[in-house]
């Protein structure tokens, strides 16, 4: 049974990856505009009509900003928590009223985006299934409502999802151990961050504290306590354009995989303007 991952982009301006099994095709977050999602599907000869659902890890602008133009023109079914919820429905009027566009204005427009979605709530820590995936959530440590983490169990294989964490807890650990393939942040460069001169220090504290992001050392370290055989593939995510390069990123994680005899896992990069090349389990 063929299993196929693509990262269809992945940063700060924007997250989302597409995981497609025989009987579910799902988004992991969707945080580009539906048009840049529509483009970067049809590099891999997908369509969004053709999607079982998106599953979003929390209410932040670079996940969910192609939900109303998916789920809610296209009815497609959206998995998050409550938290999640009221936090994406707050951030979507938010914007909409920003704009003026009085159809979204007031309680109007939360009700709209209540009744025009198709939400499917989850409680964290719960799992699910859709299709031939089981879904299992795990709490992690970010300032949103409710954030979450995701492990697929697909007939091929298990693919953790971890990113936008300011540290990495015991459950966080827990949950990623054993996996087949893991998406795993490595936001920042601490030096390039604390000297970048366009980030406030509000901001700076804000990314360097628990709730925040992990830097490129945290995610090796994280990589290290997590080693098995089963691991094989490791994807970088959600690094910062400013604060990060993917070759430093990439050297801290590979001399880390060195250090600890890790010699069987691909190690890849995420990029925020171009997919990935499609991995097939």
């Amino acid at each position: 049974m063929s299993v196929q991952l693509t990262i269809l982009g992945s940063g700060s301006s924007g997250n989302c990856a597409y995981v497609e099994t025989p009987e579910a095709r799902i988004l992991v977050d969707a945080g580009f505009s539906p048009l840049q999602i529509r483009k970067r599907l049809a590099t891999i000869g997908r369509t969004p009509e053709n999607l079982s659902a998106i599953l979003v890890t929390h209410e932040h602008a670079d996940h969910i900003a192609g939900i109303p133009g998916l789920a809610e023109k296209l009815r497609v079914p959206v998995f998050c928590n409550r938290g999640t919820q009221d936090g994406t429905i707050w951030a979507l009027k938010t914007k909409w009223d920003s704009k003026k566009k009085p159809a979204f204005a007031g309680a109007d427009g939360t009700e709209h985006l209540k009744s025009k979605i198709d939400w499917r709530l989850f409680e964290t820590g719960a799992s699910f299934e859709i299709g031939d995936i089981g879904i299992d959530t795990f709490s992690i440590p970010h300032d949103a409502q409710d954030p979450v983490g995701f492990v697929l169990r697909t007939p091929a294989g298990v693919i953790g999802f971890a990113t936008d964490l300011g540290h990495v807890t015991k459950l966080v650990l827990e949950r990623i151990r054993g996996t087949n393939v893991l998406v795993l942040e490595s936001n920042h460069d601490v030096k390039m961050l604390q000297d970048c001169p366009r980030r406030s220090w509000a901001l700076k504290q804000r990314i360097l504290g628990r709730h925040g992001h992990i830097s490129n050392p945290t995610a090796a370290e994280t990589v290290a306590q997590i080693m098995s055989a089963e691991l094989k593939h490791l994807y970088l995510a959600h690094l910062s354009r400013e604060c990060n390069k993917p070759e430093l990123a990439e050297h801290v994680m590979a001399e880390q995989l060195h250090h600890i005899g890790a010699h069987h896992v691909r190690l890849q990069v995420a990029d925020q303007d171009v997919p990935c090349a499609t991995l097939t389990l």
